[in-house]
Order: C-alpha cells, then structure tokens, then sequence
C-alpha cells in the first residue's frame, strides 16, 4: 500500500474555521480539505435541503421532453418506460414508470436480456414497442450513443427521450430530447448526476409543471440514493441531498420492496455502505441471474406481502450470484498465474463457460488481487463480451478509445465499462491492450493507495469525534470516511488473529503507557509479526464503533500496518 497523505490547510485557516464554528481544530482540518471554509458552506454540507437541488430545467432539453410527455398523456399515447438491467438502471425505470402511473395508466415497463439482447437500447425493444403500439419510449441509464437505434425506431414512428449520464460519442442520436449533464452543450449545474439522478431531474420538472412541490417526490428518493450508492458516483453537491433524503426514506418509509430486504438481513439503521453491498447486489442479481425485470416488479410492488415473496426469489438469485462469483473467480485467478510469466500492466481473462452475469463483479475481485487494470471475457451468442474494471487513477473508458480498432461496441465510465468483440480480434485486442495501459498509466497506481486526510493522537479520539464525524456522512466518492495515521504505537500484548482461517487481526492500541482502545483490521491477519511482542508501528484507520453484549465502545478500523 502507498500511504498518501492529503496537503496539509494553512493554520491560521483552520483556527479561523474552528473559530467561526465553534469546533475542534481537527473537524476545521477535514472541512477544509473538503473545500468548505466557511459558515454558510459547512451548513449546507452538515445539513443539506431540498432546496439546494437544482431547477430541472436548467437541463438542455428539459422543457422539450416535458411537454413530449404531456403531449403524450393529451394525446392517450403509450409510454414505454426503458432501462438497463443494472440497479441504475432498474431503479430509473421503477422511478419514473411508478411516478407516470399515479396519474396515467398508459405506461409500461421494458428490461432488455442481458443475455440476448445486451447492454443499451435494443431493436428487440424498438420492435417491441412497435409490435404493442408504443409511441414514446423514455430510455433510462442508456441511449445516448443509440445513434443508430433511435434512427430505426423513428422510421416506425417512435419518439425518444433519453435520460443518460454516460459520455455521449461524437453525434447525439437524433431524439425528441437528450437528458444528460454530460453533454458539452449543456450547461446543467451538476454534471455527476447518476442514471436514476437524471429519471429523477424528468419527474421533477414534470412535477414542476403540474404544480407539484419537491416533497411530493420524497417517496421516490429512496430509489435515487440506492442508485447513487450502486453507480458510485460522487457524494457531492446534489447527490449528496438525493442520498441523505433517500437514506431517510429507506430507514422511516421504505417502499414495500426494500421494506421486505430489510426484512430479511434484519439490520436496523443501514448506511449507504449497506446500501452498496446490501441492497444493490440482491436488485442486481435479478439482472445478472434471470432478467432485471424481476427487480422493477419488487421495486414497483405496493403489497407488502407480494413483495416479500418476490423478495424471497431474488434472494435466491443472489445466493446463485455469490457461488458463480466465488467458483469463476478462483478459475480466473488460476488463469492469470498460469500466464504470468512476465511482468504485466493489465488482467486479460477469458472462458467461454463463464456466467456473463457475474463477469463484472470477477473483473472487480481480480483488480482487487492484482491491482491491474482487468478484462473478464465471456462468449455471448457469436461473439465476445467482456466487463472492464480499472485501478484507481487510471481512466479504462481512454483505454479502450486507443483500442477501438478491434471492438465491435463499448461504452462506460472512467473506472468501469463493457465491450463486445469478435472471437478472432481476442488476441489483438488483449496485445493493444496492454501496449496501451503500459504507454500511459503512471506506474505508481499499479500500488494501491491510501489516502489519509490526517495525523491524529490517540487522546484525540473520543465519542465527541466520532458523533461530528458522523455527520459527515453520506461517504463516497469526493466525501469518503475520513482516514488517519498515528505513528509509534504498541499492542498491549492482546494482538491476535481471529475469523475464518484467522484472516483478521484484533488489537488493543497504546502510546507511550497512555489510554488503550481497541482494533479491528479486517483480512490483516498476516500483519501479526508487525505488531507482535510489543514492536512499535504506524496505522491508517477510520474510527468506529463496536458494539458487544450491548455495549457499545470506540474501536479503530484498521486499513493497513506499516
């Protein structure tokens, strides 16, 4: 691990701060690298409103597509509602078809197959739509590279309105409206918006228009925040109100859907953490294991009782999920040390055998053990697909832009993205590759990072801390739990692995014959002969609490020794 610490806030602008604020130093400290440096600032941050997001139609396009939609309801138009089979997309789709039919009834839902149709718009979809006398279809989480897709449907008479946050390409496709932050020509406020982030600025603006308010819409944020959790997008600026409103609405009043997962993990207050690696994998299951579908229909069901048992199925997919994850990712890392024999700047993998609705969550384990940027191939209907997962620094999407000579299709994000090929461009593919990650990725992000906001002392660390820091929260991206370092510390002598094949480390920490508290380093069992026998060493952890027969105690999560 490199050990990366954040520039250091001029003094007197931190007594200034904590002054102004009346805290300790060390919370002005982290406000100030987080670029808040004043009263009016740290109140937003500490207490986002709804009122801080943003006029919808400061979009471009936005007014286009309201009154396409309104024209539609006039009209008694069908309205196809269309997303990709992610939870981003699953949840857009659950959003905006949920908010249409309260007061319309011509509206319908559509999911493509990951398996047969992939990744995006569909002409299956387009077809469809014709088939059942759909006029409009509104595209969530996709279409904005749809160039030729939106040119077929509007040769049989359907209109488009996308809402995507991806990079569009080189030409729009030609749709009644394109919703997305990301174009150069729009000059929205808010660029980092997620898929369902963008569903929600639609529904907002035609809330707007039918002379509804922003609390109208409170019900449907929960669904936003799961998705701003699982798209790992920055917790900044709007995302940031979305998330705190919609965690809100996940932990008082939930809709029936995540009411019955709640139910069964049996977990009371869950964070966006438990939003990310709760919630989300068991909504993306559906669309991984069967067809994302399933996971509109429990995210849209209103009876408790039916989404229980919908739950029940979907938790099925997702222990399915789980055993292909763990069975090709041993398959992957064998195949990865059987071609090591020289020192490589990417993971390239490929079976024809292996579930492609698991590829993207192998790509992610393999990049976690190699610390590479990592393609997990598959064989889909007669040609090639793959997920893409990169190291943290390093911009995949880029990466692939200097292959795509060899790709057949591939869209995504900076850290994430999915392509498809043809069978005998693999090996050509997999050489430019590498040639290009190794022309242009700074070797340093081969090492993984840590980032420590700051320098702490144990005698820091108090239950005061801890309650500011938790006001912090929402953390990710752009806001990430705060990390810190301490130097010269020693186990009391309790140091000892624990868990499963002792993958863990447990510790009591000390300075100088000062106060102890507790540690946990998860899958830092093998740090053991670093702390051993009292030797002094240096930590970066986050604070925490642990809580034990009903007693709840500060303890130090553990991100690395040195």
């Amino acid at each position: 691990m490199r050990w990366t610490i954040k520039p250091v806030p001029e003094h007197d602008q931190i007594r200034i701060l904590a002054n102004e604020l009346k805290v300790d130093e060390i919370i002005a400290y982290l406000l100030l690298q987080r670029g808040i440096g004043n009263y009016e600032a740290a109140k937003t941050f500490f207490r986002p409103q709804l009122s801080h997001l943003h006029d919808p139609f400061l979009m471009k396009d936005m007014e286009i597509a309201v009154k396409r939609v309104e024209t539609a309801i006039t009209k008694n138009e069908n309205i196809l509602i269309f997303g990709d089979y992610d939870v981003d997309g699953t949840t857009s789709v659950a959003l905006v078809s949920s908010y249409l039919l309260e007061f319309y009834p011509n509206v319908a839902t559509y999911i493509p197959d990951r398996y047969s149709e992939g990744y995006g718009v569909s002409i299956q979809g387009i077809d469809f739509a014709s088939d059942n006398d759909f006029s409009l279809i509104i595209a969530l989480d996709c279409g904005v590279k749809a160039v030729d897709k939106v040119a077929y449907a509007k040769e049989k008479g359907i209109d488009f309105i996308i809402c995507d946050h991806h990079r569009p390409g080189e030409r729009l496709p030609d749709a009644v409206a394109v919703l997305d932050p990301k174009r150069e020509d729009c000059n929205y406020p808010y660029d980092e918006l997620c898929g369902c982030g963008v569903g929600f600025k639609l529904i907002q603006a035609l809330a707007c228009n039918r002379g509804e308010t922003i609390e109208d819409l409170l019900p449907y944020l929960d669904l936003v925040a799961t998705a701003i959790g699982a798209d790992i997008v920055p917790i900044t600026g709007e995302n940031r109100v979305l998330a705190n409103y919609g965690l809100q609405v996940i932990n008082n009043c939930p809709r029936a859907g995540f009411q019955a997962i709640i139910d069964q993990i049996k977990k009371r207050e869950l964070t966006i953490t438990d939003v990310v690696f709760i919630i989300a994998p068991r909504i993306n299951a559906a669309g991984r294991m069967e067809h994302g579908l399933h996971a509109v229909n429990l995210l849209t069901e209103t009876d408790l009782g039916r989404a229980r048992e919908l739950a029940k199925g979907i938790e099925q997919y997702n222990t399915e999920r789980k055993g292909l994850d763990r069975e090709i990712t041993q398959e992957a890392l064998l195949q990865i040390q059987e071609n090591r024999e020289e020192e490589r700047f990417t993971s390239v993998v490929y079976n024809e055998n292996w579930h492609k609705g698991v590829i993207g969550i192998v790509a992610s384990r393999l990049t976690d053990t190699y610390y590479r940027p990592t393609l997990v191939f598959t064989k889909s209907g007669d040609k090639l697909a793959a997920s893409a997962r990169s190291v943290k620094g390093f911009d995949v999407y880029n990466a692939l832009l200097g292959c795509a000579d060899c790709i057949e299709q591939f869209g995504g994000h900076k850290y994430a993205a999915g392509l498809t090929l043809l069978e005998e461009q693999y090996d050509n593919f997999k050489a430019q590759f590498e040639k290009v990650v190794s022309e242009t990725i700074d070797h340093n992000l081969l090492t993984p990072e840590i980032v420590v906001d700051a320098r702490l002392e144990l005698d820091q660390i108090t239950p005061k801390l801890l309650r500011i820091l938790k006001q912090f929260a929402p953390f990710g991206p752009g806001n990430m739990a705060p990390v810190f370092m301490i130097e010269n510390l020693r186990d009391t002598g309790y140091a000892k692995r624990v868990g499963q094949e002792g993958k863990h480390l447990k510790l009591s920490l000390a300075k100088d014959g000062g106060k102890s508290i507790g540690a946990i380093g998860f899958n830092l069992g093998d740090k053991l002969p670093l702390v051993a026998h009292k030797k002094t060493f240096s930590a970066v952890f986050s604070i925490d609490e642990n809580e034990w027969n009903g007693k709840v105690s500060l303890q130090l999560k553990l991100r690395d020794l040195r």
